[in-house]
């Protein structure tokens, strides 16, 4: 076991979590597309709902494991920590199974970057309106349990190289964060 397996182990990892612990994995396609994201950074949301119906298409079409990495470089011009806060949410989510839902709505309900952010109590209203349903959804929120989370996902990400968000990676090889770009890299993987 590694340092990062351990710290890893001593942290709550939300369901759906990667091995390594630092992302949530939809689809089990062959080809393993990495995202880093910031769920108040307004290049993230961008991309996001640009490259949504490529995902989509991408794993209905069981071609890739699409593996978001919520990270929380932006706490620092937020006073109420909402990157990480988001994140903590977003993992509450995957308990729920809605990650994916949960990360898009986050996106399509974006505050403007460096203001508070949704509370709390918004993040719970935010999954209750897409349909998350589970009542420990809320509860997850209100304790606080992945709140160390997105600490962890962040600094595997900067050891990984990751400067800022949203940062694309193909089978391990960074492109471009472009819907076209993905599709072509995720075709020549494929090939």
């Amino acid at each position: 076991m590694n340092a990062s397996q351990d710290t890893a182990s001593a942290l709550p990892v939300p369901s759906g979590a990667t091995s390594e612990g630092d992302g949530i994995a939809i689809g089990n396609g062959p080809a393993r597309v990495d995202v880093y994201i910031d769920f108040q950074c307004p290049f993230c949301k961008r991309f996001e709902l640009a490259a949504q119906p490529t995902i989509d298409k991408l794993l209905d079409q069981q071609m890739v494991s699409f593996v978001r990495h919520p990270m929380n470089f932006l706490d620092r011009v937020s006073a109420t920590a909402y990157s990480t806060r988001a994140a903590a949410a977003s993992a509450a989510a995957a308990d729920a199974d809605m990650f994916n839902e949960y990360a898009r709505a986050l996106f399509i309900s974006q505050p403007p970057e460096g203001g508070p952010g949704l509370s709390d109590a918004e993040l719970v209203e935010l999954g209750e309106e897409i349909g998350v349903s589970d009542p420990a959804f809320a509860q997850t929120i209100r304790r606080g349990l992945y709140l160390p989370w997105p600490d962890y996902v962040t600094q595997r990400a900067v050891a990984r190289g990751v400067g800022g968000t949203p940062s694309l990676f193909v089978d391990g090889i960074p492109v471009p964060a472009r819907p076209d770009v993905l599709h072509e890299a995720v075709q020549r993987v494929l090939t």
